[in-house]
């Protein structure tokens, strides 16, 4: 009776194990990360061991010794187990691997070319930390860590193109982040915003949060936060939805600097209406000036040598969008002709003192600050219009765009809050824009929220054009190049004068001729008479 007792025990024990091991086995398959498993495989684990932990066992052996025939019969089910315990400790210890995905970056963007990578497979990385930069139809995006890790995968290679939700790359997460991988996960996959805004985090995200305040700002303008040990919260967004711009963290900063205690002033008011001085004869030999040239770019001849077909993609196919929108606009044009003879005179001087500060100066910053106070009479020419034609909206901030020749193709930045500026801090400000622009580097806050266009097509040729408007605009200027033209003086005697043409487009629904021949003469009065600029200078 006793080793029948003891048979029934050892098949029943034996039913056990093999149960054991199929649990063992299922929880192999199923588990995707294996610490979600842990405490259940500890537990089959401790238990199978239990179960094997006799070398031999007595078929004489009375029914409470539980001892097995012979554990090398489960000596293979144990090793298994022993890896498994091994495997889950070597998973808690190295972290959860997740999936960085690309969000959202704005403006209806649904994919990207990956222009360079900045990691490689098993390089580390933190949060913040730079992991590649994408070119989308607008702006090149630099994309940035969530995660504090170890790159894992990378999922695209150079020239790619990445969909918005894909992964970019796989992130082992360090042991101290991994509590906090699926809230960033969630946050990232939810939360994305349509501006290609993100969420600050870490000390941010809690000051944010005791102030109730969602804080929208792009990467650029967050890592700038973060390297001052800025909190976004503290400083006043002037963005679509209060999100923080460039220009605002900027000006944060020289308010902190100047030891201010307030937030950026507002625009300051249009200056009253002032008589247009008459027109002084001009000088008989203004000096020889340099006019300003884009930096060379080698053309040779291209011989095709067979049909080829390539995709319309990035920059192109931007402006696929931008000019199939804009042609539904109706245009009207208005030319003129502008003598800039004393604003070269002035230039030359300006030239040489900002030298000395280090800033390369052209006509150009001259331009946009005339225009700029120009718009001050006419703020309809600084308003756009919305889809169904119903409703002007008119802008507070001049930010005028200008376009930009460069390898990539036409770009058009923008200078921001141009009528709180100096001439001399537009200059500041273009040469940032041009260098960025040449470089490939423009973010989209260089790009987005223009309000009036100038567009300097003499620094490569021509006079006049037809400058087409950009969506969201109501007037744009396209400034020919300056030459050298025999002038009448008063007395019927001939001069030699520096001309330039401007040609001018205006949304024909919104803007009437008149208010364009006007705007047109007192920003030629300006520039005529750059003296007068100073009457209402800021």
């Amino acid at each position: 009776m006793e080793f029948r007792d003891a048979m029934k025990i050892w098949r029943a024990q034996s039913l056990l194990m093999l149960e054991m091991a199929n649990l063992i086995r299922q929880l192999w398959i199923r588990s995707s990360p294996l610490q979600r498993c842990t405490r259940n495989l500890n537990y089959a684990t401790r238990h199978f061991s239990v179960c094997c932990s006799s070398s031999h066992y007595s078929p004489h052996a009375r029914c409470t010794s539980r001892r097995l025939p012979s554990a090398k019969l489960y000596r293979p089910l144990a090793d298994l187990s022993t890896s498994i315990r091994c495997l889950g400790m070597s998973s808690v210890l190295h972290g959860d691997v997740v999936q960085f995905k690309l969000s959202d970056i704005g403006e209806g963007i649904a994919e990207v070319v990956i222009k360079e990578w900045y990691v490689k497979e098993g390089d580390t990385v933190a949060q913040f930390d730079s992991i590649c930069e994408v070119q989308s139809d607008k702006a090149s995006v630099t994309i940035t860590s969530r995660y504090d890790g170890v790159i894992r995968k990378i999922h695209y290679e150079v020239d790619d193109i990445a969909r918005v939700g894909s992964p970019l790359v796989d992130i082992e997460v360090t042991s101290e982040s991994s509590q906090d991988v699926d809230d960033s996960s969630s946050m990232s996959d939810s939360d994305s915003d349509s501006d290609g805004d993100t969420i600050q985090s870490g000390e941010e995200a809690a000051h944010e949060e005791r102030r109730n305040v969602k804080v929208l700002a792009t990467p650029a303008v967050k890592r700038l936060a973060m390297e001052n040990n800025i909190s976004l919260a503290d400083v006043d967004g002037t963005g679509k939805d209060g999100r923080v711009l460039k220009e605002d963290m900027l000006r944060y900063l020289d308010m902190v600097k100047s030891g201010a205690t307030t937030a950026a002033s507002a625009p300051p008011k249009p200056p009253p209406l002032i008589p247009q001085a008459p027109p002084s004869p001009p000088p008989p030999t203004p000096p020889s000036v340099t006019l300003p040239v884009p930096p060379s770019r080698p053309f040779e001849p291209v011989v095709v040598g067979q049909d080829r077909t390539e995709p319309i993609r990035g920059i192109k196919k931007a402006m696929v969008k931008t000019m199939t929108a804009a042609n539904q606009i109706p245009h009207f044009g208005y030319c003129d002709e502008i003598d800039v003879s004393s604003l070269m005179e002035l230039r030359g001087v300006l030239k040489e003192a900002a030298g000395l500060r280090g800033v390369k100066f052209s006509l150009m910053p001259m331009f946009i600050k005339a225009a700029s106070m120009a718009l001050h009479y006419f703020p309809i020419l600084n308003a756009s219009v919305d889809e169904q034609c119903e409703s002007l909206t008119y802008k507070a901030s001049h930010n005028i765009g200008f376009a930009m020749d460069t390898p990539q193709g036409l770009l058009v930045p923008n200078v921001k809050n141009v009528q709180a500026r100096t001439i001399f801090e537009i200059a500041q400000e273009l040469n940032r824009l041009m260098t960025l622009g040449y470089e490939g580097k423009l973010g989209s806050d260089d790009l987005e929220g223009v309000t009036f266009t100038l567009s300097n097509i003499g620094t490569i040729g021509g006079t006049y054009a037809r400058p087409v408007l950009m969506p969201g605009t109501v007037a744009i200027g396209a400034i020919g190049k300056v030459q050298a033209l025999p002038r009448f003086d008063e007395d019927d005697e001939v001069y030699k004068a520096y001309v330039m043409n401007v040609s001018w487009s205006a949304d024909h629904r919104v803007i009437d001729g008149a208010t364009m021949a006007r705007f047109s003469n007192i920003w030629k009065s300006y520039l005529e008479e750059p003296a007068t600029m100073t009457l209402d200078l800021k």
